[in-house]
């Protein structure tokens, strides 16, 4: 990949600051901090601590909260050159999804460094991205180079359930620290798509929102050899199967038609509106930054009834992941309830509204000239993200956030698969990529 050479002191600084971030990521994954959902999970306060202690040593003066025992945050706020200036935020999480060593080429929470990449759980969805974050702001600050406006960082718990224990934590009970931030950057964009001569990089301006449900049906429990007109498993099923077999039609969002506009242009092609999914088959790689977001989802993920084979119970119970795009939430809803029919009733797990930001205003442009200062071949497009990141919780307190953890990424590596898939892992010259292509950002900022 051809990229742009700075000065020789300014190289070798950020060769410097790219082996650190190698070994952040590592020594981060090392830290095992799953968490399983609803209050099961690893406490991540070991790997906060951590984290703390690299921001302290360069003078960045690192607070670790606790939402309950184990589950904390790191939160800093470094004061930047114009106190008039807009506060910027940079946000990830430390905790993870669970792991099967038994199904892993290496061990998940070995962060071993192999074939030029460093594996483990979390290397991708995120602790690269924090690695590359800390190797960043660790060299600004040892250089004595500061942001234009404060630059906020935080390190959450639990965005991998709901974020109750860390982004809507620290959004209601430490609120101070984004005073003045009306925008952020944080996970699933600015990585490399390798598109047959071109390469993508998609910016994420927002993400489907999110409707968890649960699902339960009701009636009369008694002896599983009589007649059950009112058999609460059999009414859940024909719900649960309407559901999944429904096809949601097609909502172009701005969003979305940003994307689809900026992939024809990238790829000097045509992409037809009225057949995206045999679109998105045909352009591979690039066809799955869209594929899911071009409508709304509900997938059932969770079966609860019973506890006899020869009795009906009185209830049964079903969870649900709904995703809806941005201005579609009263419309997806009511088409659930219209699937469900009567005897099936819904209540929330989680949910949040759709955010978006602004593919056309100044902070997408200079994420996207950061990306082509370092790769010239580069060509940002807007994307929507499919599922959901902690930007919902500051989405409550009006900050906007970006899709952005920039990767240069080789072809033959599945990015998408990785996420929440095995054998985990980033390359060492992607993140060293990400942290030039962050530093350029934060000049900006």
């Amino acid at each position: 990949m051809d990229v742009r050479d700075d000065s020789p002191d300014a190289g070798r600084a950020a060769s410097e600051a790219a082996a650190e971030a190698v070994g952040i990521c590592a020594d981060l994954i090392r830290f095992d901090t799953t968490n399983r959902g609803e209050g099961a999970a690893r406490p991540e306060r070991p790997a906060a601590e951590h984290v703390a202690g690299l921001l302290d040593e360069v003078g960045a003066a690192p607070v670790v909260v606790e939402s309950a025992p184990g589950r904390a945050s790191v939160l800093a706020r470094l004061p930047g050159a114009d106190p008039s200036h807009p506060a910027f935020l940079v946000h990830g999480h430390l905790d993870v999804v669970p792991a099967d060593p038994a199904e892993w080429t290496v061990p998940p929470f070995s962060g071993e460094v192999r074939d030029g990449c460093v594996w483990g759980r979390g290397a991708i969805d995120m602790k690269g991205a924090l690695a590359m974050t800390l190797a960043t702001v660790r060299r600004r600050l040892r250089e004595g180079r500061r942001t234009r406006g404060d630059l906020v960082l935080a390190f959450l718990a639990d965005e991998e359930c709901t974020g109750e224990y860390g982004s809507r934590y620290v959004v209601r009970e430490h609120r101070e620290f984004f005073a003045g931030c009306t925008e952020a950057i944080s996970e699933s964009g600015g990585f490399s798509v390798d598109a047959g001569g071109a390469r993508i990089y998609p910016i994420a301006t927002g993400e489907r929102g999110t409707a968890w449900m649960r699902l339960t049906a009701r009636g009369t429990a008694g002896h599983g050899s009589k007649p059950a007109p009112d058999n609460p498993v059999a009414e859940l099923a024909h719900a649960v199967s309407r559901l999944a077999a429904h096809e949601w039609p097609v909502r172009l969002t701005p969003g979305v038609r940003a994307l689809l506009d900026g992939l024809a242009d990238a790829l000097g092609t045509t992409i037809d509106h009225d057949r995206l999914d045999a679109e998105a088959a045909r352009l591979g790689a690039v066809g799955r930054l869209f594929a899911g977001t071009v409508r709304n989802s509900a997938n059932p993920t969770r079966l609860d009834a019973g506890y006899k084979i020869n009795v009906v119970p009185g209830t049964a119970s079903a969870q649900v992941d709904g995703r809806f795009l941005p201005g579609t939430g009263e419309e997806f809803l009511a088409t659930v309830d219209r699937l469900l029919g009567p005897r099936v009733t819904r209540e929330f797990v989680n949910r949040e509204e759709a955010p978006a930001a602004d593919p056309e205003g100044p902070t997408f442009a200079a994420l996207a000239a950061a990306l082509r200062a370092e790769d010239p071949a580069a060509r940002p497009v807007p994307y929507v993200m499919a599922g959901g990141t902690d930007a919902k919780s500051f989405h409550r307190i009006g900050v906007t956030s970006f899709g952005f953890t920039p990767l240069a990424l080789g072809a033959d590596l599945d990015y998408f698969g990785m996420f929440h898939g095995v054998d985990e892992r980033v390359p060492l010259d992607g993140l060293a990529f990400g942290v030039r292509v962050l530093d350029r950002f934060l000049d900006t900022r």
